[in-house]
């Protein structure tokens, strides 16, 4: 997986429509608003803040800013699929292509999600919205009040775990080393790597939360 921030002045335009052919292409929006089209009648909605799209194979997409005000937003390709260099621009194989003749998969295979929109999850100290549930991503908007006593190291033998901080002061450990991360900080455990978190602050926290691939999370947070 890599995630990218990107800032869109006005009228900005990303990419011509295209699909990946091995790997989800997903937006989360920060500040502003941004369009994003999806599906083979490229139906366009507009994303704001903590809104989060997704496109898994075969699904046609494209975005813009098409507002007066800047737009700040992640973009997430799970896995990576050699994104990483291909905006660096180096010349590589990177799995984007023109759309399909028949237009892909329909609409209804992409993600689209507003948090007020998303499947909650409520615990005596936590609450969780679920934004993205994909068989390469998942996506949750994760918040944890004062009194939640964090979660111990640990490790997952068969996906990445990341966050992205939203709110608050949130103490990680990923391996042997404890590092404060406030807002815009990004933290990310690989495979089989030692990792945990806990309040570094008196405020609740709140983070997003991913999962490449999912390794059954969303389940067990439900389940919980």
């Amino acid at each position: 997986m890599i995630v990218t921030w990107f800032r869109y002045a006005p009228g900005e335009k990303g990419p011509d429509p295209h699909v990946h052919y091995h790997h989800t292409d997903a937006f989360y929006v920060l500040e502003g608003e941004i369009e994003v089209s999806l599906g083979p009648e490229l139906e366009t909605v507009p994303a704001t803040p903590g809104a989060f799209a997704a496109a898994p194979p075969n699904v046609v997409h494209t975005f813009r800013n098409a507002g007066d005000a800047t737009a700040v937003f992640l973009n997430l390709h799970a896995p990576s699929s050699g994104f990483g260099d291909h905006i660096r621009g180096r010349d590589v194989a990177f799995d984007q292509h023109d759309p399909p003749a028949d237009g892909g998969l329909p609409l209804s295979e992409a993600v689209f999600t507003r948090p007020d929109d998303a499947e909650t999850i409520e615990h005596e100290a936590s609450l969780h919205r679920v934004l993205c549930d994909l068989p390469q991503l998942t996506a949750i908007d994760m918040t944890f009040l004062p009194e939640f006593e964090g979660v111990d190291p640990h490790t997952h033998p068969d996906h990445v775990d990341a966050f992205y901080v939203l709110e608050g002061q949130v103490e990680f450990r990923v391996g042997d080393e404890p590092r404060v991360a406030g807002p815009g900080a990004f933290v990310a455990a690989p495979q089989g790597s030692v990792h945990g978190f806990r309040h570094a602050g008196p405020e609740p926290i709140r983070f997003l939360n991913l999962h490449a691939p999912p390794g059954g999370f969303i389940d067990r947070l439900r389940a919980d």
